[in-house]
């Protein structure tokens, strides 16, 4: 019996066989997957397809192909060679994406097409059989499918613009000592929300509030030390740590987190908004002040406004705008002093602007050097990159560990440095340097531990001076394992660069878990 068509006993049409892709996001009711397929076993009802495979991604955005496994799963069985089908129907042309490059829409109708398979937009008014109007009229549905993405986005920014000028929280968590109040339409408390939780009636509304009594005073404490007793953010974390005092996400306290208790407006009260910008996920940006959206005084501080001016001026103070001049004047200064010169060095003098000022203003501090006429060892540049990956590994696995937790998993890191998520996954998270090459080129160096055999190695690859996160690779043992070492390039091809995310967000997906019902 041929394996892409049946005959049917007493029915001497032959019927084609055909897989079905559905996708829902959260934008419409009539997009349920539920009604597509319904509307899809009509259309092979009427041209004589069997629906024999079902590939599904319900909640997805249809803007990018990260986290889509249904359709992920649809286009490696494709290449594969893994069909028993010769037909793929899709509700419409929407479904199959809202791309903003409708090119990468082609490019993915395009693989099963060359394979065999054509595509069929069962609730669309062509054909979609290659002809000339057909072809103009599926750009055209493509270009209004990608532009509809971006009116609806600036529509919701507007409205999000507007909720926080009415005082209003827009998403995130609500940060050590605070928590997020539920409040109807007329302001009147609901509940508090728990981590994860979200409202459940389009009418509700988000604000913040004092949490727990102790952890505000914590907050409290934790001013008065950096104000009053001029204690430094490493000497208050290590502070806490010693009292067992853990942050709003079960973590030891850093540097960093202190930092930013220190310098986040909710603690007074203000709402702000739009800090940084991840439209149409699309890669995020940080947005100057000018850009933000605020409203002052819009929930119930827990820190006096007065302690919260003193902590601005005390940071602003120590991180002074100097002229390149003059930082390169301390930089001679300190290296007369000490006769050698490094991150951590400059980092120990507290009237010296710290490394990350040098590294920004100048690029990197190696060029710092060179200013001033200083040749540091040759691998110095080696050195200093290890020992920034070092302090930036703990911030990454923390922040890891709180996006599984968030998407409603368990996920335990274990001494080595390995991540066991819900007793099924392993983790490993490896930072990948950027290397330039004397050509100027940039390479990218992948270590796969072969010691712990992590399921999933997650690939930090930094930007050019390793200081900000450039993108990330999910690189499964099973493809990646018997190669110890990953080598890759700004662009890699389909077959590396389809591990590559912008965001964590497909990783976290794995953490969440679905109820079954019962047998």
């Amino acid at each position: 019996m041929d394996r892409d068509r049946v005959q049917h006993e007493g029915d001497p049409k032959r019927v084609m066989r055909a897989a079905q892709y559905v996708r829902m996001s959260t934008e419409h009711q009539k997009y349920s997957t539920e009604n597509q397929a319904e509307a899809i076993a009509a259309y092979a009802a009427r041209r004589g397809f069997e629906i024999i495979r079902t590939y599904e991604d319900a909640g997805k955005s249809g803007l990018r192909m990260d986290g889509r496994a249904g359709l992920q799963k649809l286009i490696a069985d494709v290449r594969n060679g893994l069909t028993d089908f010769n037909a793929i129907l899709v509700y419409d042309v929407s479904r199959w994406g809202r791309f903003q490059d409708s090119d990468e829409s082609a490019y993915y109708e395009f693989i099963c097409r060359e394979a065999g398979l054509a595509v069929h937009y069962c609730a669309e008014q062509f054909e979609n059989d290659g002809s000339l109007s057909a072809t103009v009229i599926k750009s055209m549905k493509r270009a209004m499918a990608g532009e509809y993405s971006r009116e609806l986005s600036a529509k919701v920014f507007a409205g999000q613009c507007r909720l926080i000028t009415l005082g209003y929280r827009q998403g995130g968590p609500a940060g050590y000592g605070l928590r997020r109040q539920l409040v109807d339409e007329h302001g009147k408390p609901k509940a508090i929300l728990s981590r994860g939780e979200h409202k459940s009636f389009q009418t509700d509304r988000v604000i913040l509030t004092p949490g727990p009594p102790e952890e505000v005073e914590v907050v409290r404490r934790l001013y008065r030390l950096f104000v009053l007793q001029q204690r430094s953010e490493t000497e208050i974390a290590a502070q806490l740590n010693a009292e067992g005092l853990v942050t709003d996400r079960g973590q030891p306290w850093t540097r960093a987190s202190v930092h930013q208790v220190l310098t986040n407006e909710k603690y007074i009260g203000n709402n702000i908004f739009n800090r940084s910008s991840f439209k149409l996920k699309a890669k995020r940006v940080t947005n100057t002040p000018d850009m933000w959206v605020r409203k002052d005084g819009a929930f119930e501080g827990i820190v006096d406004p007065d302690f919260f001016d003193a902590a601005q001026r005390i940071i602003q103070g120590r991180s002074a705008r100097f002229t390149d001049e003059e930082l390169l004047a301390k930089l001679t200064q300190l290296l007369e002093r000490r006769g050698a010169l490094s991150g951590i060095v400059i980092d120990e003098f507290d009237d010296m602007p710290s490394s990350s000022v040098y590294r920004h203003r100048f690029g990197s501090l190696l060029h710092a050097y060179q200013l001033i006429g200083y040749s540091p060892g040759r691998d110095y540049r080696y050195i200093e990159t290890n020992r920034a990956i070092r302090a930036m590994h703990p911030d990454v696995m923390a922040s890891v560990l709180a996006g599984l937790v968030d998407a409603g998993g368990q996920a335990v890191s274990a001494d080595d440095g390995l991540v066991t998520i819900n007793d099924e996954v392993t983790a490993s998270i490896v930072i990948a340097r950027c290397l330039e090459t004397p050509a100027g080129g940039l390479r990218w160096k992948i270590r796969i531990d072969q010691g712990l055999r992590p399921d999933i190695t997650i690939a930090v690859r930094l930007e050019p001076g390793n200081v900000d996160v450039r993108d990330y690779y999910l690189l499964p043992w099973i493809e990646f394992g018997c190669d110890p070492s990953v080598r890759l390039a700004p662009d890699n091809g389909i077959l590396l660069d389809t591990f590559r995310f912008d965001t964590l967000e497909a990783f976290y997906d794995l953490a969440k878990r679905t109820e079954l019902a019962a047998a």
